[in-house]
């Protein structure tokens, strides 16, 4: 299967949930979401329709990150050094928690951590990665994407051990995992355009030739055009001749 969705609303939801397959919440990132709100997104879309869920920044990302400028939330120097780097700390324990629970509410097929390109593979970080995901629990697919200088190698070890998917942007990089596969489309990489860059016909051609490598795909455009560029997908896997791949459950 194929799911095809956008990073955050890319429409208004009602069009995203009649026109794709999937959705990751983006807002889950910035800052804390209250679960009636994520009810309320889940009692609007049908059963088949998988959201995906960004996890909090909390977790990953440093108080320094300009991120935080959306976080709502103003962090005492004293508090900073205490958030991001999947660190044993409050701030990081709340941002899982509030992480899980949207997860749960919208009945999450995915969490994703993104890190950031800071984030690299030293001693340090890698025990904080094996301790985080030691010790939370979720029914959901856990989806890392590591940004920092990683060697294939390390990721595969770790997430097999883990047991997490190793989230790419397929046009720059392969994924160390198998069988099921997660991709986050960032426009064209790396370039001058990345964000603002419209995927081409060839572009989508050579992106359904890549996702039949693999089991189940989740296929998640994070450009500024990618509600429109995720229905052109889409619509190309539905006139495919397989016509199974990308059909709603």
């Amino acid at each position: 299967m194929i799911w095809t969705g956008t990073c955050g609303f890319g429409r208004r939801q009602a069009d995203v949930i009649e026109q794709l397959d999937a959705l990751e919440m983006q807002e889950t990132f910035y800052r804390p979401v209250s679960v009636e709100r994520a009810l309320k997104w889940r009692g609007l879309a049908p059963q088949a329709f998988r959201f995906c869920v960004k996890a909090s920044q909390f977790i990953t990302h440093e108080a320094t990150s300009p991120t935080y400028r959306r976080s709502g939330r103003v962090v005492p120097d004293s508090e900073r050094s205490s958030y991001g780097s999947f660190q044993d700390t409050r701030p990081v324990r709340e941002g899982w928690e509030a992480t899980r629970a949207i997860a749960e509410a919208v009945r999450a097929s995915a969490i994703v951590f993104q890190t950031p390109a800071s984030f690299g593979p030293t001693e340090t970080n890698r025990n904080a990665l094996y301790r985080f995901f030691e010790s939370i629990r979720t029914d959901a697919i856990k989806a890392i994407e590591l940004r920092g200088p990683w060697a294939v190698h390390i990721v595969e070890k770790m997430c097999e051990d883990l047991g997490l998917v190793h989230a790419v942007d397929p046009f720059e990089k392969e994924p160390a995992t198998y069988g099921l596969a997660y991709f986050r489309l960032h426009g064209s990489p790396p370039g001058k355009t990345m964000y603002r860059y419209t995927y081409t016909d060839a572009d989508l051609g050579r992106l359904r030739a890549v996702c039949r490598e693999y089991d189940d795909v989740y296929v998640m455009f994070n450009n500024l055009s990618m509600h429109a560029d995720a229905v052109r997908f889409r619509l190309e896997l539905h006139d495919s001749a397989d016509s199974s791949i990308g059909a709603r459950e």
